[in-house]
């Protein structure tokens, strides 16, 4: 056990367009060398892209469902047990995965061949939204690791 006292959790802002706590930590996520005003023209350039293109919802809707969409339920985590290490299925502590979702968008939207970002990301958050794209493979992905490991479920403490 560690002597330091504990650490606390940052309380994060609201961005200043939407008042969203969920929206600022995603562009704190997207930011490069503490370059936060590109990471904002980014982000509300991506949802300006989306304006429009669902019937019915605006934007920041469908940014919020995209994000929703890409949160996994379960992973797995290295147990080691007698000399054998053994990947254990557990559940995901929601902070953890708002991170997690938040991290692939991010991720594969840098990876997609659209022309500037702000349309790659714009176009991964569309994906997600529609349950297709990277970010949704990667989820479905980590589900069914944890689907194929849940004999060793037993080893969770």
């Amino acid at each position: 056990m560690s002597r330091r006292s504990k650490t606390h959790k940052r309380e994060i802002l609201p961005d200043a367009v939407f008042k969203d706590i969920v929206v600022a930590k995603f562009i704190n996520k997207m930011m490069y060398q503490g370059k936060k005003a590109i990471a904002q023209k980014l982000f509300y350039g991506a949802l300006e892209e989306l304006n429009g293109k669902v019937a019915g919802e605006d934007s920041i809707a469908i940014f919020k469902k995209a994000v929703e969409n890409c949160k996994p339920s379960l992973e797995v985590r290295s147990r080691r047990v007698g000399g054998a290490t053994y990947q254990v299925p557990v559940d995901v502590r929601p902070s953890r995965r708002l991170a997690l979702a938040m991290k692939w968008l991010i991720a594969y939207s840098r990876d997609r061949g659209e022309k500037d970002y702000a349309k790659r990301l714009s176009a991964e958050l569309m994906d997600a939204f529609n349950n297709r794209g990277n970010a949704i493979k990667k989820r479905e992905e980590v589900h069914k690791m944890a689907e194929a490991n849940k004999a060793f479920s037993h080893y969770n403490w």
